[in-house]
């Protein structure tokens, strides 16, 4: 039987809702369908949000769905050596480059010019250039904080003609998981941050080199990050990692029509619980939110 590894990768920045319930329960009931692993991930490379407290509640919420998983839990922040060694394999073929812009300056450059710039899935897309060495040199001087952006140009150039021919293999949620291949298009991201001075690294970066890392054949995630499987498949090209296949779930929506947020307590998994229902009745839920 083909090997089939997969994972749900929360982040601990609040209490899980009935929609992180349904991606975990797809993610899971995925691996058993296939006779395969199921892992957890703790994507916590934001110290200044993520919380121990949320990830003891997200173990503690997904124990009480009735879901397993297998121990030793990654946890990002305890990796961040690794993802600095993949950024430093970019760094040394010159595909990206320190930015010093803030996120309102480089709003602001936007602005001025809004004709030439394009909306890409993370908001407007920002293209820039590295630095003349020494306006570098005195800035890294003066201390001042930079992200470093991954160079689409850079890209472009490096890998020639695979660039525009890289795509993804997307299967369909349900069987008999027909497997379609996807243009990639990392471009519309952008000069995207794949890194900064405080985190050491990005969710881009980390997510890509922690799948290759655990031998994640199979990402399933919501449909919100479809587009990012184009960038991450340029990242997988450039650091030599495996490529995955991809499934893509619908969110769950609130009366709203609204994507439900960790800020609203009422719709917590541990609300739900407190409030008598039973992991039953969450199934019920999502069921009746999926139509």
């Amino acid at each position: 039987m083909t090997k089939f590894i997969t994972r749900f990768a929360p982040s601990p920045t609040g209490g899980l809702h009935l929609g992180h319930a349904y991606a975990a329960l797809c993610v899971h009931d995925a691996a058993r369908a296939a006779s395969g692993r199921f892992l957890l991930r703790i994507e916590d490379i934001d110290a200044s949000r993520c919380k121990r407290e949320y990830e003891a509640a997200i173990h503690e919420d997904l124990a009480w769905l009735g879901l397993e998983w297998e121990k030793p839990v990654r946890r990002q922040s305890e990796h961040l050596a690794d993802y600095q060694s993949a950024l430093d394999r970019l760094i040394e073929a010159g595909l990206v480059y320190r930015c010093f812009r803030t996120r309102k300056e480089v709003m602001a450059e936007i602005a001025s010019a809004p004709h030439l710039a394009a909306e890409g899935p993370e908001g407007p897309v920002f293209t820039g250039k590295p630095l003349a060495p020494s306006r570098e040199a005195k800035l890294l001087e003066e201390g001042k904080p930079y992200a470093w952006r991954l160079s689409m140009a850079a890209c472009a150039d490096y890998l020639g003609s695979r660039f525009a021919a890289l795509d993804w293999c997307e299967e369909s949620l349900d069987p008999p998981h027909v497997c379609k291949r996807v243009a990639a298009r990392p471009e519309v991201f952008g000069d995207v941050v794949i890194a900064r001075k405080d985190a050491g690294t990005s969710y881009h970066l980390a997510a890509v080199h922690d799948d290759a890392l655990q031998g994640i054949t199979h990402v399933i995630r919501g449909a919100d990050l479809r587009a990012a499987a184009g960038l991450h498949r340029l990242l997988q090209t450039l650091l030599g990692y495996p490529e995955p296949v991809y499934r893509h779930h619908p969110l769950l929506t609130g009366p709203d029509g609204k994507r439900y947020a960790k800020r609203d307590r009422s719709v917590t998994l541990a609300h739900l619980r407190q409030s008598g229902l039973e992991p039953a009745d969450i199934c019920r839920l999502i069921a009746e939110h999926l139509g």
